[in-house]
């Protein structure tokens, strides 16, 4: 039986517990809150809830309360929610024979479990920290004035160590991509398994006589490589092409728009909002420095948006060149503006690609992902 610990709800861990109890494997979920939107389809005597630091947070958020969420140090931070789970978790270990927990919530579980000879499995949503922080650490110095923008170049050395430790521990490591397989120790056993995507959406008719509409969605950090892309746009320097960046803001506006005035700023909405914004969109376009397996890739096959993104983003998988869209090196604005500047010559493909993207994003299914998890704990 497995024991399986995460401390929000998101598709993945949704994906897995309603599967591992499908399977008769489920022995409890352990997390924060688990209702509204975090609500998961098992039975209720398996939810484990452990809400109060993540109320904190979620209220201080709202609140402004800043002292109570800064990055670590706060009571309520998310590293302070992390932590406060994992130590609960390692407390109510029972008969399990794995533990699967997720990267920054899994040490004390797993020296708790490592005294039983419980199983621990780890699952890395993002590469490995020695390469992100080799990576940002390289942009910090590439675009100093991004710098603010890349929090986890302030992780502290506690946590960085606390992230070697666990890795150290697990038995096996499940990467969401080749990426983030690759960013690995040698010698780390692991499989990756590969997220699945959201229902295809229907096709909205697009004409070809407006501008392209250029999506970019997701935090507004050179992390993601927005400053990439705004210099795409300023090389490209086609009024045909209007960006749409979705995103919540990692500096003021005002820094944004110094960088590149011409785009249109969306905030962060409602799941099915956030779809329905994509499926007036002609591409998306993701020149991350960084990721795991950037989910909002397969959110935008599923609308019938092809992608420009980089190997980093972790979908490489996902593109087939001029079919699905086209993979650029990271750190390549000139890259980015020859393949907007591609859309914009061949505009009368758009319709094909759009096709091709959804059966893309229908071969990517949770259940693939799932299953190959569950294979590799037998």
């Amino acid at each position: 039986m497995i024991l399986l610990s995460h401390p929000t709800v998101n598709s993945f861990v949704r994906s897995l517990a309603e599967a591992l109890h499908v399977e008769g494997r489920l022995a409890a979920f352990h997390t924060t809150l688990a209702c509204g939107r975090r609500r998961v389809g098992i039975p209720s005597a398996l939810v484990h809830q452990h809400p109060f630091r993540e109320s904190v947070r979620l209220l201080a958020g709202r609140l402004g309360a800043e002292g109570l969420i800064r990055h670590e140090t706060g009571w309520a931070s998310v590293d302070a929610v992390y932590r406060d789970l994992d130590q609960q978790v390692s407390r109510r270990l029972g008969n399990e024979s794995v533990v699967y927990c997720y990267e920054d919530g899994a040490l004390e579980t797993f020296l708790a479990a490592k005294q039983r000879g419980i199983r621990c499995c780890y699952e890395l949503p993002i590469a490995y920290w020695e390469t992100s922080q080799r990576l940002l650490k390289e942009e910090a110095e590439r675009l100093p004035e991004w710098e603010p923008t890349l929090r986890a170049t302030r992780d502290s050395k506690s946590k960085l160590e606390r992230k070697t430790q666990e890795l150290a521990l697990a038995d096996l490591v499940i990467c969401p991509s080749r990426f983030v397989q690759a960013s690995l120790p040698g010698g780390t056993r692991s499989i990756v398994a590969e997220f699945g995507s959201p229902p295809i959406r229907p096709l909205l008719e697009r004409g070809v006589g407006g501008p392209l509409r250029v999506l970019f969605a997701g935090s507004m950090s050179q992390r993601k490589g927005l400053a990439d892309l705004f210099e795409a746009m300023k090389i490209l320097g086609s009024p045909q092409a209007e960006l749409i960046v979705m995103g919540s803001l990692e500096a003021p506006m005002n820094f944004y728009t110094h960088q590149y005035p011409g785009f249109l700023h969306q905030r962060p909405r409602a799941h099915e909002e956030f779809l329905a914004l994509m499926q007036t969109c002609d591409v998306l376009v993701l020149p991350s420095i960084v990721e795991g397996r950037a989910l909002v890739q397969q959110e935008a096959l599923s609308c019938g948006l092809p992608l420009i993104v980089t190997p980093n983003a972790g979908g490489e998988d996902l593109v087939e060149e001029g079919e699905t869209g086209f993979v650029v090196p990271i750190r390549n604005p000139h890259a980015v503006a020859e393949r907007l500047e591609w859309f914009l010559r061949n505009r009368q493909l758009l319709p094909e690609m759009r096709k091709a993207a959804q059966r893309m994003a229908a071969r990517c299914s949770w259940e693939n992902y799932t299953s190959k998890i569950i294979a590799s704990l037998l």
